[in-house]
C-alpha cells in the first residue's frame, strides 16, 4: 500500500509516517518510481508506535524496541532479547509515576487553596471538586 492509504488505515498523517521513517521506526520499500510501498505489517507497526508514544515513550526508546514494533504488544508476544526492552519500560514507568505523583501534589495544593478561599477545611487527595465541574447552563431549583 502507498503512504496515503497507510495514513488513512491507521488514522495518522502522511507527515507522521514520514517522521517515523526518518526516525528509523518504519521502513517502506521503494518502487522504481520512488514511491513508498508498505506491506500489511506496517499497519501494526504504526499502531504500536502510536500506542507507545502516547504511553510516554520517546522515538529514541522506540528505536531500542524496534524489533518488537512488528509484534502484537498486548497479550503474549515474543521479542528477541527482552532485557534492553525491559529496562526501557521500567525507566518510562518510573518517569510516568513521578509525573503522576507531581500532578497529585499540585492537585492537592490547588484543592487546599480552593478550600481556603471558600473557608472550608482542606480535603487532600480528593479526586475532583464538584463545584468546579463544567456547568450545563441549566438552572436548578433551590
Amino acid at each position: 500500500m502507498r503512504i496515503g492509504e497507510l495514513a488513512r488505515t491507521t488514522g495518522t498523517t502522511t507527515r507522521a509516517l514520514r517522521y517515523y521513517e526518518e526516525q528509523g521506526l518504519l521502513r517502506p520499500d521503494r518502487s522504481t518510481n520512488g514511491y513508498r510501498s508498505y506491506g500489511e505489517g506496517a499497519v501494526r507497526v504504526v499502531a504500536n508506535i502510536r500506542l507507545l508514544l502516547a504511553a510516554g515513550l520517546t522515538t529514541d526508546d522506540l528505536r531500542l524496541l524496534n524489533g518488537c514494533l512488528r509484534d502484537e504488544l498486548t497479550g503474549s508476544h515474543a521479542c528477541a532479547d527482552p532485557n534492553p526492552k525491559i529496562e526501557v519500560f521500567e525507566q518510562r514507568l518510573a518517569l510516568l509515576q513521578s509525573r503522576i505523583d507531581e500532578l497529585a501534589a499540585v492537585r492537592d495544593q490547588l484543592l487546599a487553596r480552593l478550600s481556603d478561599l471558600r473557608g472550608q477545611p482542606a480535603r487532600p487527595g480528593r479526586p475532583h471538586c464538584p463545584s468546579t465541574a463544567p456547568r450545563t447552563g441549566h438552572a436548578t431549583a433551590a
